[in-house]
């Protein structure tokens, strides 16, 4: 079988342009729903990421993006399927895997299927919120975490500690904040070691129309600390922001806090993003012990620092 996706791909400026493009991936998606036998509807694009995501009528199909995009999603794709399937057997919210497979086409698409939330994602409703149901919402995160953040059984086999030495997401800072950030993670001790989701941001939260919360996209996940789920949740999904803090946190001890999201950037994938984002400029980060200092800052203030 051939010729359903005709796009050619050559590394990831190729994919850039194609993959949230209905037109291109319709006679591919056409083929998957049938050989599962599900109904085909109206194919509309969802919040772009990685991987080609499309709504399909009552339904979502998540279509990983082939070796040729220049990006190795074949991890992605295990680790994915691993956090849904752990996640319905805890009983933790996310959406119902109505199908999965492999299509070997012109190149080899890894795919989810799976039901569609009515409703929105957290970046799209929590503007509209009281702070009684900003508080709420940090409640129920903190009982699915609770669930989530539990021993598990190896999947991916990454050290992030050992991927985190090697980022080079972290030398656009300064050279004595890199020295001083790899020796702080060579002598390193966690705590136990859990299952993490890695990146509870605004996109990967979703709350459908009664309120209930639903947890997507597991790519990210590892074993780690359980700090390491902090460095998202408090800076990037709560913006420091006090009803969702004494939500999740109930009453918190100020540097407490900002020790244990302190190491979670510290050896998070996306760490130094998160710090770009929420924390000031990173020219202006010399150091470990300024890091702490504006995560205690920001912290206290109920709000990230431009």
């Amino acid at each position: 079988m051939t010729n359903l996706f005709t796009f050619e791909l050559n590394g990831w400026n190729s994919w850039s342009k194609v993959f949230q493009s209905i037109k291109d991936f319709q006679s591919l998606i056409k083929y998957i729903y049938e050989s599962n036998f599900l109904p085909l509807s109206q194919i509309e694009q969802c919040t772009p990421g990685t991987n080609a995501v499309f709504k399909v009528g009552s339904t979502v199909i998540k279509i990983f993006a082939p070796k040729e995009s220049g990006f190795d999603s074949d991890s992605d794709y295990v680790t994915e399927l691993f956090g849904m399937e752990r996640a319905n057997k805890l009983g933790i919210s996310t959406p119902k895997l109505l199908a999965k497979g492999i299509v070997e086409d012109q190149y080899v698409f890894p795919y989810l299927i799976m039901e569609y939330i009515p409703g929105g994602s957290f970046g799209m409703l929590e503007s509209q919120w009281t702070d009684d149901e900003k508080t709420n919402f940090a409640k129920q995160l903190h009982c699915i975490t609770d669930l989530m953040n539990t021993s598990c059984e190896p999947f991916n086999y990454l050290d992030v500690i050992d991927r985190a030495l090697y980022c080079q997401r972290w030398s656009k800072f300064p050279r004595s904040f890199q020295q001083e950030r790899r020796k702080y993670l060579e002598q390193y001790k966690g705590s136990s070691q859990v299952y993490v989701h890695g990146d509870l941001n605004p996109d990967n939260v979703l709350v459908d129309h009664n309120g209930k919360l639903y947890i997507i996209d597991f790519a990210d996940a590892v074993i780690a600390p359980p700090e390491y789920e902090f460095a998202a949740i408090v800076c990037e999904l709560f913006c420091f922001e006090k009803p969702y803090m004494i939500g999740y946190f109930g009453e918190y001890n100020i540097e407490e806090l900002a020790e244990k999201c302190f190491n979670a950037i510290l050896m998070h994938d996306f760490g130094a993003g998160i710090i770009e984002c929420n924390l000031g400029r990173i020219n202006e980060i010399a150091s470990l012990s300024v890091l702490k200092e504006r995560l205690c800052i920001a912290i206290k203030n109920n709000k990230g620092i431009e």
